[in-house]
């Protein structure tokens, strides 16, 4: 539910609790996505701006800027449940980005909106690419996703409850500008901390998108997590 939504929105905003999540990741480590990075220095600055203007109800802390693309899972050597994500699968996302011939694109970067549990900058892509892209990426793979995909850049998370009426007030009152626009560049794959809300977001593979090769980088060897080799996502 978004707080945009006329017809059903939430009451209020959800309190993002800072812990450890073990029935979620069951002790899998790392947690990988495609996303596109945010290196806009205009964009950054406004993200700073709004947060900063938002600071009472937001978590302080948060992940690297970034447009999450495509959910992927656990990182596992084989697959055991269902969010489990192997290097074979992996391998084939690139091969299907490379036959793709990506283009570049610009998104448009638009108001403040909300879900129960984050704050976000809306974005808009009049073309089509983020949703060409998803349906590449899900050739080889089903995405980790309990509700439809919202492309957004998140704000940051709520350490406070507020009534959406109140959110609503709060976020209308934001300035913004009428033509922030990000020029996509690349794709990436990385991965985070799966114990860690706020970790980083590690860069492992990159797809251009001006139709030229993968990144140089080496392909990783995804390991298992010391358990058996037998969403939490923003």
């Amino acid at each position: 539910m978004l707080l945009s939504d006329t017809d059903l929105p939430f009451a209020e905003t959800m309190v993002a609790s800072l812990r450890d999540y073990p029935e979620w990741h069951r002790g899998r480590s790392r947690y990988g996505i495609w996303m596109i990075p945010i290196d806009c220095p205009r964009i950054l600055v406004h993200i700073d701006e709004l947060t900063v203007q938002l600071a009472d109800l937001l978590h302080p802390t948060r992940r690297q800027p970034h447009i999450t693309l495509f959910v992927c899972g656990f990182e596992q050597e084989r697959q055991i449940h269902d969010d489990d994500f192997t290097l074979a699968q992996l391998q084939q996302q690139q091969v299907d980005l490379g036959q793709l011939n990506l283009p570049p694109c610009t998104l448009q970067v638009g108001r403040p909106d909300s879900f129960a549990s984050a704050a976000f900058l809306s974005v808009g892509d009049p073309q089509g690419h983020l949703q060409c892209w998803r349906e590449v990426l899900g050739i080889s793979c089903t995405e980790v996703r309990q509700a439809a995909y919202v492309p957004h850049i998140t704000l940051g998370l709520y350490r406070r409850s507020i009534s959406a009426q109140l959110l609503r007030q709060r976020l209308v009152q934001l300035s913004v500008p009428d033509d922030l626009c990000l020029p996509v560049e690349q794709l990436q794959y990385a991965t985070y901390s799966s114990n860690d809300m706020f970790g980083p977001l590690e860069c492992r593979q990159q797809v251009p998108t001006d139709g030229g090769r993968s990144s140089r980088n080496a392909v990783p060897v995804l390991r298992p997590t010391g358990l058996d080799s037998t969403d939490k996502q923003r």
